[in-house]
């Protein structure tokens, strides 16, 4: 069965990530990543452009789809190796997620909406996927 997913990452982490078709998430743990499964889709969410930067950016930045069951580790640094997954990224237009606030079901609390992001990667439904990838691929209006 799909399921649909949010990913909080940084604009400039994403980036690199639509560049060479991976997630990467919770600072490159490989538990979150074997909750997904091939064929899921998943959206992107930035809270920030940079991890560094305290400047808010709030855009649903990238979608797509896990393309198989593979989850790899990969050497960027001596001490940092962290563990990916392979996506088939969509063409897509970031979108702010103010405007939808009050349609999205898994933000229960609308005046502390940014709370299930905090998590890194979690589960939504397929109604609240349809309606960010509807605004994404389709028209965004802010």
């Amino acid at each position: 069965m799909t399921k649909y997913w949010i990913a909080t990452i940084s604009k400039e982490h994403i980036l690199r990530g639509v560049a060479g078709s991976f997630i990467q998430v919770c600072h490159g743990k490989q538990a979150p990543l074997r909750r997904m499964s091939k064929g899921d889709y998943i959206i992107v969410y930035s809270s920030k452009i940079a991890m560094t930067d305290n400047k808010k950016y709030q855009q649903f930045t990238a979608i797509g789809q896990v393309m198989d069951e593979d989850i790899y580790q990969y050497h960027m640094t001596e001490d940092f190796n962290p563990f990916r997954r392979k996506i088939q990224f969509m063409a897509a237009k970031e979108c702010a997620i103010i405007p939808l606030i009050g349609e999205l079901d898994f933000i229960q609390n609308k005046q502390k909406w940014g709370y299930p992001f905090r998590f890194g990667l979690f589960e939504i439904s397929q109604k609240d996927y349809q309606l960010i990838a509807s605004r994404m691929t389709g028209s965004c209006s802010d």
